[in-house]
């Protein structure tokens, strides 16, 4: 008998409830492909904690694999402290069986003696990172598969600081977890350990949204809005933040206010697809509306699209959105007077005009790996700094910190303040990145993700990035390569000198090329999903708003050739 057939009858045994036995038998009979997909390994922690397709099986999301999860970190929890009075704090989404799964992830907790505040209903992931350091929390839990299709969900792990968890830590609950069998799990639950809550939590959340988003902006009453939560959380704050900040014009698109799982009007709640923000870019422009926010459905992305020089809404990329955010509150932190100890802080494969800012501000500059978790760890390893703002290309960004995850509520606050205020002197967000633009040089990216699934997608994947690091280009659209840098080895290498430099940020299964113009191309596996993706970011100089669309149109004909060349 091989080793997946065992791993499944081991599931047959009176721990398990008895829809699970029925289901692995009729799969023993009748599917042995789909048996081998669920069983032939267990979900792993990725860049978002751990998140797979619901069923039953050790690759799947299911009570006995969250339970498992929620046993191997009460241990963990117990090691970890003194303390024995231990709180963690469990949201959900609204995703297929987020309910009844956060339910079990809580009575779990319970049995092991924890003290449990469950939000009474969906919520949104900042403010359960908030509501962790609020509640004065040892851990929390967050049930979300962010944007992935609707057979998914997933569990999200943060510590005390209100960050996702980060090594070694992540490892060593790892480890707890894989010491375990799915027998040694305690599924008595004590009622007197879980607290409800809701409002309460909710009224110290907004607020605290609205003082570090709102910075006065001029033109509220005048300043047009189009909200979409995507079937998603973010109905239950976003609407309620802008109301309080002043913005009385907010036209919410109802077929998609709505809760749900099968996120029934998209292809795909994720606000980085165009296609996701069709309904309301529709709607911003039957009314005339200046600018249209989606958020995905645990609500720490959003999407904008804003009017472009044509007067025709245009969605733009998580790198302009941020390059622009960003500048605003360090023109906002220069107005009262730096202090010399603030900064900035982007991802490893997000655009490099974060830096060339940082430069222009003299603030200081930091880069992380991709996941908003390496960006919650730099706060809490540099308690002196201060933290401005940051973000990452695929549409999360965080204003201070508040709260340690990426936030789409207190974003979509400051994304308003700065078009509402842009719209009253004149000009507006799109003219004003433009001007960014000119200011810091044009920096213009594109993203190719390719979907590869199951085992042999593994492999695929696996293989397309050992040729990417093996059989490097010598040169890029005429621009000889100069670095390559191996986030494996944790080392760049200027290939035209041989010098080489360590990468101080822990290793990662990425390689990024850079060529003598500055062109970078980075390729790295998806912590989350069956994907591949290629980064790629080029520049030139804009030397007035009036050249936009010609450098514009120069830096795509350069992607494409990049694209074509890389057989992408």
């Amino acid at each position: 008998m091989d080793s997946i057939t065992a791993t499944a009858q081991s599931w047959l045994t009176d721990f398990f409830d008895d829809a699970t036995k029925k289901e692995i038998q009729h799969l023993m009979k009748n599917d042995p492909e789909e048996l081998k997909e669920r069983f032939y390994k267990d979900l792993e922690f990725g860049t978002g904690g751990m998140r797979g397709v619901m069923g039953v099986g050790t690759n799947r999301i299911n009570k006995y694999t969250l339970g498992k999860n929620t046993q191997g970190l009460s241990n963990y929890l117990k090691k970890s402290y003194t303390d024995s009075n231990f709180k963690v704090v469990i949201a959900y989404d609204c995703r297929h069986n987020s309910k009844t799964l956060a339910r079990t992830v809580a009575e779990v907790f319970s049995a092991n003696g924890i003290h449990v505040y469950l939000f009474s209903d969906l919520r949104t992931t900042p403010e359960l990172s908030f509501a962790v350091r609020h509640l004065g929390c040892h851990a929390g839990i967050v049930l979300t598969a962010s944007h992935n299709p609707p057979e998914y969900n997933g569990y999200k792990v943060y510590w005390a600081d209100g960050g996702q968890i980060v090594p070694p830590q992540d490892g060593e609950i790892i480890a707890e977890i894989n010491a375990l069998s799915f027998e040694d799990i305690n599924f008595n639950k004590n009622e007197a350990l879980i607290h409800l809550i809701d409002k309460e939590v909710d009224e110290v959340f907004f607020e605290a949204s609205v003082k570090n988003g709102n910075f006065n902006a001029k033109g509220k009453d005048d300043f047009k809005i189009v909200f979409t939560s995507l079937h998603g959380t973010s109905i239950t704050a976003i609407p309620e933040v802008l109301k309080r900040a002043g913005y009385k014009n907010v036209t919410i698109i109802e077929e998609q206010a709505v809760p749900n799982g099968d996120f029934p009007t998209v292809e795909s709640p994720n606000p980085e697809e165009p296609e996701a923000l069709k309904m309301a870019i529709k709607k911003a422009e039957e009314i005339g509306a200046d600018m249209v926010v989606g958020t995905d459905p645990d609500s720490d992305r959003l999407g904008i699209a804003v009017r472009n020089l044509e007067g025709k809404m245009e969605l733009l990329n998580g790198n302009q959105t941020m390059v622009l955010m960003t500048k605003f509150l360090l023109d906002q932190y220069k107005a009262k007077g730096f202090k010399g100890n603030e900064f900035i802080a982007t991802t490893i494969v997000s655009t490099p005009m974060m830096e060339q800012m940082a430069k222009a501000y003299g603030v200081e500059f930091k880069t992380a790996l991709t996941g908003f978790k390496w960006i919650g760890k730099m706060i809490k390893d540099f308690p002196n700094s201060t933290f401005i703002g940051g973000g990452e290309e695929s549409f999360g960004y965080m204003v201070g910190d508040f709260v340690r995850d990426k936030d789409a509520v207190t974003s979509t606050l400051l994304a308003c303040e700065i078009a509402s205020n842009a719209k009253a002197n004149g000009s507006s967000f799109y003219k004003d990145l433009i001007d960014a633009y000119v200011q810091f040089g044009f920096y213009k990216e594109k993203l190719i993700s390719l979907t590869k699934k199951g085992m042999s997608g593994a492999e695929e994947i696996k293989q397309m990035l050992k040729d990417f690091k093996e059989n490097p280009v010598k040169v890029v659209q005429g621009s000889k390569l100069l670095w390559i840098e191996d986030y494996n080895t944790s080392t760049a290498k200027n290939v035209q000198t041989g010098e080489e430099k360590p990468i101080n940020i822990p290793k990662s299964n990425v390689l990024i090329y850079e060529t003598e113009d500055g062109t970078r191309i980075a390729a790295r596996p998806s912590g989350t999903e069956p994907k591949v993706k290629f980064y790629i970011s080029t520049n030139a100089k804009l030397d007035k708003a009036a050249d936009y669309y010609s450098v514009n149109s120069q830096l795509e004909t350069k992607i494409d050739g990049i694209l074509s060349e890389l057989n992408l």
